[in-house]
């Protein structure tokens, strides 16, 4: 009786595809569910909610094992010990932040447990040597030239100043940034970190305003970013061009607040109006789902799940054939050609193209570079109103 049932289901599902057993994965999800990058962090648990949807359709049931580091990474660090020795996970996707990237990469190589980080971008992470971590968003360095490029692109900038937070996330990018503009000759006139979360940045502000300078580069998570654009404007600081070094520059929030947002140039990972496989597909989807437009964060979580999930299933959960996969693979979805490669230092590095993005009329719209642009940029920066 047992022989004949399966039998019977075993024809049923080759007769119909979408009824084929299906393969078990176990993965982990590490992300900041609460704490400041809580905001950022649902992008990505989105993303992933779409990248689970789109595998049980394709047969994949996953076994999804969240984790919440808070954006602190010795929380980070002890969910990626309890992943790798008491759940058994087969990969993990995460974490979000640059400081927990970076420390939970050194885990993932100690327990040798496939790592796909989706949008972290201190360089340092996949410039290690790391054999286990791979990354799927563009690192800092080509955050800064791609802004600079759209802004040397529309303008003819000579001096550059910076302000950024004094994180792994905020340092990293801007010391690319600096690197890159002496190569194209913009003079640097100020240069300035803070504190994250401060409550104010009017001194700073006003140091930066004294040297005038023709672009304003900022490296901020949202509620910061939201603050210093609002001070900026308090005070006057008129440069040709705000530029906005992803994160909190990208965000819903940050968009919604047209008066002091507008006009502002941004670098990111995706837009839905690419024609990558999907893409815009993902957009609508998402739009419905959650009520909101998706930023970077939550396309690349949702194709790094994707790809983990997919990989480490073929491979059945085996940790070592999950990690030669995903070396050796090369896919193509909404984050357009993925391919984890070795070049410049880096080591399983997905070689991104960025995008840069203007806010005009609390909208994202692409504007660089130009074959993937679909408005044309407003330069320079208006005068307040």
């Amino acid at each position: 009786m047992v022989k004949k049932l399966f039998s019977f289901f075993l024809a049923l599902s080759l007769a119909i595809p979408n009824l084929s057993l299906a393969a078990n994965v176990k993965v982990g999800f590490i992300n900041s569910i609460t704490g400041p990058e809580a905001p950022i962090g649902e992008n990505l648990t989105n993303g992933v909610t779409l990248a689970l949807e789109d595998l049980a359709k394709k047969g994949i049931k996953v076994e999804l094992i969240k984790e919440d580091d808070t954006g602190k990474p010795q929380i980070s660090m002890s969910a990626m010990e309890k992943l790798a020795t008491r759940d058994n996970i087969a990969g993990v996707v995460g974490p979000y932040t640059s400081a927990c990237a970076n420390a939970v990469a050194k885990l993932a190589e100690k327990y040798k447990v496939p790592l796909l980080v989706p949008a972290a971008a201190k360089e340092e992470i996949t410039r290690q040597g790391f054999k286990w971590v791979f990354r799927m968003n563009a690192p800092a360095d080509v955050y800064a030239s791609s802004l600079i490029d759209a802004a040397l692109t529309l303008g003819k900038p000579k001096s550059i100043a910076f302000i950024y937070e004094n994180t792994d996330f905020g340092t990293s990018t801007t010391k690319s940034a600096k690197e890159y503009v002496a190569k194209k000759g913009i003079r640097i006139v100020a240069d300035e970190s803070y504190s994250k979360g401060s409550p104010d940045y009017r001194s700073t502000l006003s140091k930066i305003k004294a040297t005038n300078p023709d672009l304003v580069f900022m490296v901020s998570y949202v509620a910061d970013a939201i603050l210093l654009m609002r001070q900026a404007r308090e005070m006057g600081l008129q440069p040709q061009a705000f530029l906005g070094g992803g994160a909190g520059f990208t965000t819903v929030q940050f968009a919604k607040e047209k008066e002091i947002s507008n006009y502002v140039l941004s670098c990111t990972q995706w837009t839905d109006d690419v024609n990558w496989p999907g893409a815009k597909d993902f957009g609508t989807r998402y739009k419905a789902k959650f009520g909101k437009e998706p930023t970077y964060h939550a396309a690349c979580a949702y194709e790094s799940m994707m790809i983990m999930a997919e990989t480490a299933a073929k491979a059945a959960g085996d940790r070592e054939k999950t990690r030669a996969a995903l070396k050796a693979g090369k896919w193509n979805g909404i984050m357009g050609e993925v391919k984890f490669s070795d070049y410049a230092g880096f080591t399983n590095q997905n070689n991104h193209q960025m995008l840069v993005q203007q806010i005009q009329d609390g909208k994202y719209e692409t504007v660089f570079p130009k074959q993937f642009a679909t408005k044309k940029a407003i330069y320079p920066f208006p005068k307040w109103k």
